[in-house]
Parts: structure tokens; sequence; C-alpha cells
């Protein structure tokens, strides 16, 4: 176990990393649909309110289907794999349909509105296969730091979206019938990035190779392993599961009003304001390696509770920033703020860095798909509940109580995770003494 221990990720880079083209893809499209939908939504419809309802299909959708493709994807057996047939279907249709979208804002709304459908349900549908397939080829006790190597992947992708490829929606393209015409080139190359990623994948990704792959390949039915899951006697893993819905409860809560909060309270430009959100991913893409490592050495338990702990106290403090900076310039300001934010994020990466890691440590080979699935249904259905309840917030006591709001979410996830029992989602070679209490 030592000698494993010193080994680390090595050996294993080159899989994560092409493991990690499949997250990277989801990078790229996710800010750009997110920015630019509503923009062309706008095109057709006045109401904001209907525009916020579409946006929530893909939510919608998630909640539903992944769970469901990630269970089947345990019980597919083929010879290219069990997680591969949905990539190399789901993912190419993906690209196609994104790639099309913003022709399809040109022409019409049903067009547009049908296409964002097909979109969104082959794209829920193959993430869940795509996120088990790296606990399928990475040892358990090397999850978390190739956990970290993904996320770096999936920052990057997030940057490289709205920083580089955003630029091009600028640059004029000739569009047959309507001639020179913007807001256009950044989703086709993003669809040609994403079969690019899939010829990688199905290239070199081979899951016969695939950790566990010799256990028995006879299959409870779906409904069983549930029931199996729940009813242990040992609750640890449903003590995660309402961990992290309560953490994404109140990492759903901020984020997306931190521009709000941005251009009402400290009075910055719509164009800056953006940047608040973008601290987060900076940090996100530069702390989920190093936060692997730290997990793999100190236990993956004791990493989140310490970040959660941080995170209580920083989000506390960022309440009190207003007040306290009143007598700053404007571009102070706003510099304390990214720079509380840019913190907020190293934490933050520090937990969803480790605990995928956790629950896949407690799965089986036939139940890691199972186990994702329950993951995306808690963090989906926290990113459904929670922006309307923290909205509530606001009208009643302001923008400075969304900090509060989250504060208290990462508490009550703190005690939760808790509940889990030492040893339990752990690597095999941390010493069961080191991985219990913060």
């Amino acid at each position: 176990m030592a000698k494993q221990q010193k080994r680390g990720l090595k050996g294993y880079y080159t899989t994560t990393f092409l493991i990690g083209l499949g997250f990277f893809t989801m990078g790229l499209m996710d800010p750009l649909y997110d920015t630019y939908l509503p923009i062309f939504l706008s095109r057709f419809i006045e109401s904001k309110a209907l525009i916020g309802s579409i946006m929530t299909l893909d939510n919608l959708l998630a909640i539903l289907l992944i769970p469901i493709f990630s269970a089947i994807s345990d019980r597919t057996h083929t010879r290219i794999g069990r997680r591969m047939p949905f990539i190399i279907v789901c993912l190419p249709v993906t690209a196609v349909a994104f790639g099309l979208i913003p022709y399809a804002a040109l022409i019409s709304l049903w067009m547009l509105i049908v296409l964002v459908f097909v979109l969104n349900l082959f794209k829920q549908a193959v993430r869940g296969p795509v996120v088990a397939l790296m606990p399928d080829m990475i040892p358990g006790d090397l999850r978390s730091e190739a956990n970290g190597v993904i996320n770096t992947m999936g920052g990057i992708a997030t940057i490289v979206g709205t920083v580089g490829l955003a630029r091009l929606m600028d640059i004029p393209i000739n569009v047959p019938g309507f001639g020179p015409t913007k807001e256009i080139l950044a989703f086709p190359l993003s669809g040609v990035l994403v079969i690019i990623a899939v010829i990688l994948l199905f290239t070199f990704i081979k899951e016969k190779k695939a950790v566990g792959h010799e256990e028995s390949e006879k299959n409870e039915p779906i409904l069983h392993s549930l029931k199996v899951i729940f009813a242990e006697e040992d609750k640890s893993a449903l003590f995660i599961l309402l961990a992290l819905l309560f953490w994404f409860i109140g990492y759903q809560g901020i984020l997306p009003f931190v521009g709000l909060y941005s251009t009402n309270i400290l009075k910055t430009s719509s164009g800056t304001a953006s940047l608040a959100a973008g601290m987060v991913g900076i940090a996100y893409a530069i702390f989920a390696i190093p936060s692997g490592i730290v997990a793999h050495r100190i236990g993956r338990k004791r990493t989140i509770r310490i970040s959660l702990s941080v995170l209580v106290v920083l989000l506390a403090g960022i309440f009190f920033h207003d007040p306290l900076t009143s007598a700053m310039s404007a571009a102070l300001r706003q510099y304390t703020f990214w720079a509380l934010l840019f913190c907020f994020g190293i934490f933050w990466v520090s937990v969803v860095t480790n605990s995928f890691p956790m629950l896949w440590q407690m799965s089986t080979y036939q139940t890691v798909g199972i186990y994702t699935g329950l993951y995306y249904f808690s963090s989906q259905l926290a990113s459904i509940i929670s922006p309307p309840i923290t909205g509530a917030f606001i009208d009643f006591f302001g923008f400075r109580a969304i900090f509060l709001y989250g504060s208290a979410s990462m508490l009550i996830a703190f005690f939760l995770i808790g509940r889990v029992k030492p040893g339990k989602g752990e690597p095999a070679d941390v010493p069961e003494g080191e991985t219990g209490e913060a």
C-alpha cells in the first residue's frame, strides 16, 4: 500500500487525461449555452420568466435522465464496453445539435426549441456514463487525484469557452440567405471539438482494462440495487448524499446571483460583473489537482470537513464585505470581493473533487453508475430548488443575505458529512486514524 501511495497517479495520467476529454466537452458547451441561449430566445420571446423556464429544461432532464442512464450503463455489456456505446452515440448527436443552435435561432422559435430539447436529451443521457468511466478505469485509492485532473480540464474548458470561443461570436460569417452574421462561429467549432474528443476516447480507452472488470457480470435489477443501498445498516452513503445536497444548495444559491450583487451593491459594469463568478472558475482550475493530492494524504472526509468549515466562515465574512469596505474606492471594493470569491473557489473545489470519489469508493463495479446517478440527482435537485429560495431571501432581506444562506447550508453539510463513519469512502492506503474528524 505504501508503495502505491508513493506512486500516486503515475501510470494513469494518460488514461485520466483521455477520460477528462469528456468533461472538457461539457465545460466547453455549458458556459456558451448558458450565456447565449437566452440571447437567442430573446429574439422571439419578450417574457424573461418564459426564457428562464426554458433555461431550466437542462436541469429537469438532468435530474430525470442522469440517474436512469447511469444505472442502465452499469447493466450494458457490449464488445466495446458498457459506457462507450452511450458515448459514441449520444455525444456526436449532442455535438451536432449544439453546433446548429445559432442557425436555428435565425430561422424560427420552434426549430430552436426542438433543437434545444434534442441537445439536452442526449447531453444529459450521456453525462452519467461519461463520468462513471473514470472510476471504472482508475483504482479507488487514486480517484481523488484523478478527479482533480479531470476537474482541472473542465475548469480550463470553461475558461476557453468563456474567454476564447466566446470572442468568436463577434466574428461575422456568411450564412446563405442571411449574409454576414455574428453570434454563430463558437457553437459549430465547439461541436467539432466534441467530435474529436469522442474519436480520441473511442480509439484509446479500452473498457476491458477497467478496474473490477473481472468481477461477476451478474446484474441485479436497478430498483433492487437502490433498495440495498438505502437499506444498509451503515448510512454513510446516505449522509454523503444529504451533505452534497446542502453544499450544492449553498453553491447554487450564491453563484447565479454574484453578478447581480456586483452590479447592484458594488456598482460594477455589466461587462465586469461576470468576472466575479470567473474568479471561482479560475481557482477551480488551479486547485483541483492539489486538492486531490491533499485528500490522498490526509483523507477525503477530513479534507472536505476542513474545506466546509472554512467556507462557513468565509461566506459569513463576505456578508460583512459591503459595510466594511464602504469607505474604499470602487475599484478596491471590487478587487477585494474578487479575492474573497477566489478563496471560495479554492475550498469549494476541495469539496467537489473529493465527494465523488467517496461515493465511488463505496460502490462495486456493478453499481458505479447508480452511485454516479444519485450524486447528480442530489446536485441537480439543488440547482432547481435553491435559486428561487435565494431569490426570495434577496427580496425580503437584500442581496447580502445570500452569503448567510450559503454559510448556513455549508454548516449543515459539515455536520452531515461528519456522520460518515471513519474509513468509509477513503483511499485504501490512508490509515483509518487519519480519515476521521477534521
